[in-house]
């Protein structure tokens, strides 16, 4: 049977309120709070909730053969849980059906993975604790901010312990090969490659209520006659699509909920199945390897990252913004973190685009600022805000060598720490699982060991020379994120 794996993206940012020059110093707030609020509530009643109502009815319709997955942003998870709580629920259910899995990525769909190989993983795990903690998955498919992808990034993907990552199926990176088949990356060959089929996704996105298009109108029936002459060694048909194209860019009235609805049915009449990347890779073997030397994404003709880093506006910020990228994790400010996180979603430097034609046309589609210009300038205003408040925390005069220094200390303690806390837990399970021991009580054991399990860190490091690590104070306490 042929498999196909729809994926569906969700990411919405903090948009930035109108920041001037003289706010610089004497406003700390930069959020565009009407403005998110009205976005995200709109795009839920049109979209994402028929959406997700529609694949819940897909699932059940199809007694859960019908299978798919999710990318969603961090913080589009923490708009959701400000102003469309319901939403969250509908994903909770969405995940209780086990039909639905959800991917790894960036918190804030940020640029990380060209910038910050060090900010980029800790995105990651941020992200991905944040959808354990809400829907009791653990993500094991990496799908970077718009697919971004090269041989440095796939390894950093094999780094943080992912064996499979979506990215697109660029025409110059694969030549004469088909998407429709799982590769492996060269640089890490333990990561398999699931590359998207564009020409399909867009007669989705892009030709469903096209009248002019030579195929419309687009059937569910047609569809998936599509998929299913395919070749017969093909492995598998990847479409990734944004959620809001179903009910926003494509209204209800298309019929495109309809069209989504019968695709199951005439799917098992097929031998089309509808499946998720975990089964997939589980399944299929890599046929080859693919090398991608330069970074490639799912946005723009060109299949590049220049929508974010096409210019000098762009990269001036982009730097200015990762500069400071460790001393902000050094720091304690819940707030300053918060902010960190929200200043690197990629729209704010897509905004600042100067792209020409087609393209540029429509990245000012979506940029709420009349010129890249002017999106800059905004940015740049909150950027310097921002960058005085993490001066006040770690100054410029603290060189980058004693920076790095504290965080090695930093880790190589924090790691310490947990060796020996893993040791006390061996011992006292080894304690739960014996006779008893010296002829003294379980209980005893077991008090000695939790005594252990506070002060057993700070005892070795003074045998290794080393200051204790209840005595630490530079080490940055758990993260938590501030609900405005």
């Amino acid at each position: 049977m042929k498999s196909v794996c729809f994926y569906f993206k969700i990411h919405q940012p903090f948009r930035l309120k109108r920041y001037r020059f003289f706010d610089i110093g004497n406003d700390h707030y930069y959020y565009d709070d009407f403005a998110n609020d009205e976005i995200i509530t709109r795009l839920a009643e049109s979209s994402y909730i028929p959406m997700a109502e529609t694949l819940l009815q897909m699932i059940n319709d199809s007694n859960r053969s019908f299978k798919c997955s999710l990318s969603i942003s961090g913080t589009a998870i923490e708009q959701f849980q400000l102003y469309v709580p319901e939403f969250i629920d509908l994903l909770k259910k969405l995940a209780d059906t086990g039909c639905v899995e959800f991917l790894s990525g960036t918190y804030s769909h940020s640029l990380a993975s060209l910038e910050d190989p060090e900010e980029f993983m800790r995105e990651v795990k941020e992200h991905d604790n944040l959808i354990q903690r809400l829907f009791g998955v653990k993500p094991s498919v990496f799908a970077n901010t718009e697919l971004i992808y090269d041989d440095d990034i796939a390894c950093l993907i094999g780094a943080m312990g992912f064996k499979t990552t979506l990215t697109e199926g660029a025409k110059h990176i694969l030549g004469w090969k088909s998407p429709d088949y799982i590769y492996s990356a060269a640089t890490a060959p333990d990561v398999k490659l699931l590359l998207t089929n564009d020409k399909l996704a867009e007669d989705i996105s892009r030709n469903f209520n096209n009248t002019a298009w030579d195929e419309y109108p687009l059937t569910a029936d047609k569809y998936v006659d599509w998929i299913a002459s395919l070749p017969n060694e093909e492995q598998v048909v990847n479409l990734y699509l944004s959620m809001d194209t179903f009910g926003s860019f494509l209204p209800r009235e298309t019929g495109i909920f309809d069209f989504m609805k019968a695709l199951p049915r005439f799917g098992k009449e097929k031998g089309v199945m509808f499946t998720t990347p975990s089964d997939v890779v589980a399944k299929l073997k890599p046929v080859g390897e693919i090398s991608v030397p330069f970074p490639i994404s799912d946005i723009d003709e060109a299949r590049d990252v220049s929508a974010w880093k096409g210019n000098e506006l762009q990269n001036e910020a982009l730097g200015k913004l990762y500069a400071v990228a460790e001393r902000v994790n050094l720091c304690q400010d819940r707030r300053l973190k918060q902010d960190w996180e929200y200043l690197q979603s990629s729209d704010h430097f897509y905004y600042m685009s100067t792209k020409n034609m087609a393209d540029g046309a429509s990245h000012a589609a979506f940029s709420p600022y009349d010129s890249p210009f002017a999106a800059f300038t905004n940015y740049m205003n909150v950027l310097a805000d921002f960058l005085v408040r993490v001066e006040e925390q770690y100054p410029e005069s603290i060189d980058n060598e004693e920076l790095n220094s504290l965080l090695l200390t930093i880790r190589n303690q924090s790691q310490e720490i947990n060796q020996l806390n893993k040791e006390v837990a061996t011992l006292r399970n080894n304690i739960l699982n014996s006779d008893d021991s010296n002829n003294a009580p379980k209980e005893e054991l077991l008090e000695i060991a939790e005594k252990d399990d506070v002060e057993a860190p700070a005892e070795e490091t003074k045998k290794r020379g080393r200051k204790p690590a209840k005595e630490e104070k530079a080490a940055p306490a758990k993260r938590g994120r501030k609900k405005k």
